[in-house]
């Protein structure tokens, strides 16, 4: 009994533990073989860094990053200043009525709106390639921007910005060395959100992209149809890193802003 006890206890933990090796083996399995010197998916040869190097010499994989930074920077921009902009305005307006919307889009599965982007491409005879996936993105980001910097807004406190008016300031110079200021770590995390997000996405990508404009999961989609290679572990294991970096970038940002707060 006493044994069944102890298990019960901690039950939660083995529960916890077998979850992440669930989640983390694969990812784990697909960094190994990365490093692989045999061509044959999933049988050791020994250690290599050929396939990194394949990857960073390869032509169209080059430019499937380069188009995914583009994307990925051009959305997270305006996705920043277009939701700043829409914050600032509708906190004094009734447009602050329709801010819940953006979150809800959250709820709404991305092949949807991938779907109604193209068709709204198409009903506007908008030419598909790198412009169409900045606006699909942008239109995503926003989703995460806008409630972001709402629910700050709402948490700053007001009597900054009386004291700013009544010293003279007018409402543009309160902004600009007031508002933005305090605002400055949630603008970071949401940029660095949207990048990590335009970075991976793959739905609007298939849907809104050119044969000229493709992106880097585009790429390992086409590759990896024939079969997983070392190659694509090595670009996947890529994404892996820079991914993780920037979400240790956003930890630290918003640990930073709670420590302000």
């Amino acid at each position: 009994m006493n044994i069944f006890k102890s298990l019960s206890s901690y039950s939660l933990y083995i529960v916890t533990g077998i979850l992440f090796l669930f989640l983390y083996i694969p990812i784990f399995v697909l960094i190994v073989f990365s490093f692989n010197n045999s061509y044959t998916p999933y049988q050791w040869g020994g250690l290599t860094l050929q396939w990194y190097y394949n990857a960073f010499t390869s032509s169209q994989a080059l430019q499937a990053l380069k188009n995914s930074g583009i994307v990925a920077l051009s959305s997270s921009l305006l996705s920043v200043v277009m939701g700043t902009l829409f914050v600032l305005y509708s906190a004094h307006s009734r447009l602050q009525i329709i801010t819940p919307l953006f979150l809800s889009s959250l709820g709404i599965s991305e092949i949807i709106i991938a779907v109604g982007l193209l068709h709204i491409f198409s009903m506007f005879v908008i030419p598909l390639g790198l412009t169409a996936l900045i606006a699909g993105h942008t239109l995503l980001g926003l989703g995460y921007v806008i409630p972001m910097l709402s629910v700050r807004y709402s948490e700053l406190d007001k009597r900054y910005w009386e004291a700013s008016l009544d010293l003279g300031a007018s409402e543009v110079q309160t902004y600009k060395r007031i508002i933005l200021p305090l605002l400055r770590s949630t603008l970071f995390t949401a940029a660095l959100l949207v990048f990590i997000i335009s970075l991976d996405d793959f739905l609007i990508a298939f849907f809104c992209s050119s044969p000229t404009s493709q992106t880097l999961p585009l790429y390992i989609f086409s590759v990896i149809r024939s079969g997983a290679t070392p190659e694509v572990n090595a670009l996947s294991t890529i994404m892996i890193v820079l991914s993780s970096a920037l979400v240790l970038l956003i930890s630290r940002f918003s640990g930073r802003q709670g420590a302000i707060l």
